[in-house]
């Protein structure tokens, strides 16, 4: 491969350097912050001879050209520039500079709501069970002992993410806006204190006490804020706000004692007096807007909210969503969003299962299936920017599938006790009504697979050039005979796991990239033991500056890639040791790098941890082995030779 010649190509389709803000690189990706989107010629860019896919996200243009390949272009492409190496931190501060409000807004709620999501989905599910399981016991379906440890804690148990939501809302707010995320807490818990009235109880009974404030001004309703969301991230940015202040004016010697103080009190005080009210109302309003869409007649609403749910995932504001999932959740007991949610996912992945068996291109396919299975559980961005966005209509068909879905649900007022999980999984969140979720599903896969097969794709190898039976000669068929046996003859390969842990398919690998296996197959495995191991007799082609990374060159030919952690190459390779260096042989089985999982994670990284091999395309087959937990005695890989 010529290096220069992709970074000239590169360069020269992104706009130039009049076009180019900054420029940086991970571990596969080549990622520029660019002044105009309009002027970067994507498709372009897509055909250039070692790029592997090409997307805009979190205000950056990211070309996938892989392991090893991308350190190369992108040293030649800054000199071709004219530019200076940035950090990847400082490529993403610039990429929020570039953002307008809307987008950081939108970012920012992301930010807050994503790390809280795993408690929230917690809760979500178990709500389901428990209404399932005392609905079974109230109609006579099911005898249990009700009275009984088991069943009573988990009823505790069911609502608590939920009765405490400001504090999670709270504590991730802090983080996100600078303020002591222990403060941030405090104004969570002042927002549902004991002494103040439970929202709930009022809502049912209808009775609540008043507080005058501000001198006697006016009065509040002094309710708490159980289940409210909007309130509390406005509370906790004011707290942050005053906080900094305090922060800079109050001498060091008494800035522990003034500043939480200070910054608590009358951060708690406007939060009960005006922002609360305020801003309760206001979700309210929002609420009601979404409840009177949804409750159109003919569920003309939900129609075009499960159209258009996908393409607000490709510019990035479906985490906005959550608000309304959760002020949902708190004013009728159950999301009707989420059924819309899911319809759409689910959608998108039947759109990409057309693709997947339509086409006869195994480089297609190879990357449609794992696609579709991804989007089937919920995750969408593999089958949205890997397969249907790049070939247009099928995106098309699946916003159609999604739409019919979605209707569906309407009709039958579809609900979920909880966010965070849609596709097949959701059904866990709709045990009230799991027919109507298996119908909603069957009719977004449905109408989105026969849509794309009849209209949304032509097959690219199909229909070119392609030969029947018939028109072969014998000598054509002899050898294509023989290709077959070789290939069926050929040896196989088996690599062991390179790390103790839970093995998945790349396809549950919770990024993108490595889900939709456009830098090659493989597997991941989530860690027990912060080791990592060669998977094979092999050289060490690359040890990465921040460590989170190895390529290997196996004797047999494979080019391994074994990347820590998701977005672990921010961490700028604390946390990581490495034991070996480029151009050292290893043994199959030898330590090749140590990690602190603690601290890895408290610092909010995912520790999945993928094997890819990046030059797939040079094999027959690549399969899983073995899943579920397995160490580095158990071969988890069989590659088989063309």
């Amino acid at each position: 491969m010529d290096y220069r010649k992709t970074a000239r190509e590169i360069y020269e389709h992104v706009g130039k350097k009049e076009n180019i803000i900054s420029a940086a690189h991970c571990a596969t990706r080549l990622r520029l912050v660019i002044a105009d989107n309009e002027k970067a010629d994507k498709d372009a860019v897509e055909n250039i001879n070692g790029v592997k896919g090409v997307f805009f996200a979190q205000g950056q243009m990211q070309i996938i050209l892989g392991t090893g390949v991308v350190n190369k272009v992108y040293d030649e492409f800054i000199q071709i520039a004219g530019i200076s190496e940035s950090s990847k931190e400082e490529l993403k501060q610039v990429a929020a500079s570039r953002a307008n409000l809307f987008q950081r807004l939108i970012k920012t709620l992301g930010d807050i709501f994503v790390p809280i999501i795993p408690a929230i989905v917690a809760s979500g599910f178990l709500m389901g069970i428990m209404e399932a399981l005392n609905f079974m016991v109230n109609n006579g379906y099911l005898n249990i002992d009700t009275s009984g440890s088991i069943y009573t804690f988990a009823q505790l148990f069911s609502n608590t993410a939920y009765t405490f939501l400001p504090i999670l809302i709270a504590y991730s707010a802090g983080k996100v806006f600078g303020a002591n995320p222990y403060l941030a807490a405090v104004i969570g818990m002042i927002m549902i204190h004991p002494n103040l009235q439970n929202a709930w109880t009022v809502a049912t009974e209808g009775v609540q006490a008043t507080q005058k404030v501000w001198f006697g001004l006016y009065s509040i309703d002094m309710v708490g804020y159980q289940g409210h969301v909007i309130p509390v991230v406005i509370a906790v940015w004011v707290l942050a706000q005053i906080e900094k202040k305090l922060h800079k004016i109050v001498p060091a010697m008494l800035d522990l004692f003034v500043t939480p103080l200070v910054s608590v009190f009358v951060t708690g005080y406007l939060t009960l007096s005006i922002i609360g009210p305020i801003f309760v109302t206001i979700e309210n309003g929002l609420l009601d807007g979404v409840q009177c869409l949804i409750a159109l007649p003919f569920g003309i609403g939900s129609f075009i909210m499960g159209a258009f749910y996908a393409p607000t995932v490709v510019a990035g504001v479906h985490h906005m969503y959550t608000i309304i999932d959760l002020g949902q959740i708190a004013k009728f007991g159950m999301t009707f969003w989420l059924p819309l949610a899911s319809a759409a996912n689910l959608a998108q992945g039947g759109a990409a299962l057309a693709v997947a068996l339509k086409t006869k291109d195994q480089k297609i396919k190879s990357m449609a299936v794992p696609s579709a299975l991804s989007a089937c559980m919920g995750i969408t961005e593999p089958a949205i920017f890997g397969v249907n966005l790049r070939f247009g209509k099928p995106f098309v068909m699946a916003c159609i599938g999604g739409a019919c879905g979605a209707l569906f649900a309407s009709v039958t007022a579809l609900g979920a006790t909880g966010t965070g999980v849609t596709g097949i999984f959701g059904i866990l969140l709709c045990l009230n009504q799991p027919l109507s979720y298996l119908l909603m599903m069957a009719i977004s896969v449905g109408v989105a697979f026969v849509l794309t097969w009849m209209f949304g794709y032509k097959d690219p190898v199909s229909g070119t050039c392609q030969e029947s039976e018939k028109e072969k000669t014998q000598g054509e068929k002899a050898a294509a005979s023989k290709l077959e046996v070789q290939e069926a003859a050929a040896g196989e390969i088996l690599l062991s796991s390179h790390m103790e842990g839970a093995a998945i398919p790349m396809s549950e690998v919770k990024d993108a990239t490595f889900a939709s296996e456009v830098l090659g197959k493989g597997i991941a495995v989530i860690p027990k033991k912060g080791e990592v191991t060669a998977p094979c007799d092999a050289v060490v082609e690359t040890v990465f500056a921040t460590r989170h990374a190895i390529g290997l060159k196996a004797d047999n030919g494979a080019e391994i890639l074994i990347h820590v952690g998701i977005n672990t190459v921010e961490l700028g390779g604390k946390f990581y040791t490495s034991h070996v260096k480029e151009g050292d042989r290893v043994r199959i089985g030898q330590v090749m790098l140590t990690f602190d999982m603690e601290k890895i994670k408290e610092a909010g990284y995912d520790l999945t941890t993928p094997m890819i091999i990046t030059n797939s395309d040079d094999y027959q087959e690549i399969n899983i082995l073995k899943t579920g937990n397995v160490t580095k005695q158990d071969a988890v890989l069989e590659i088989k030779e063309s």
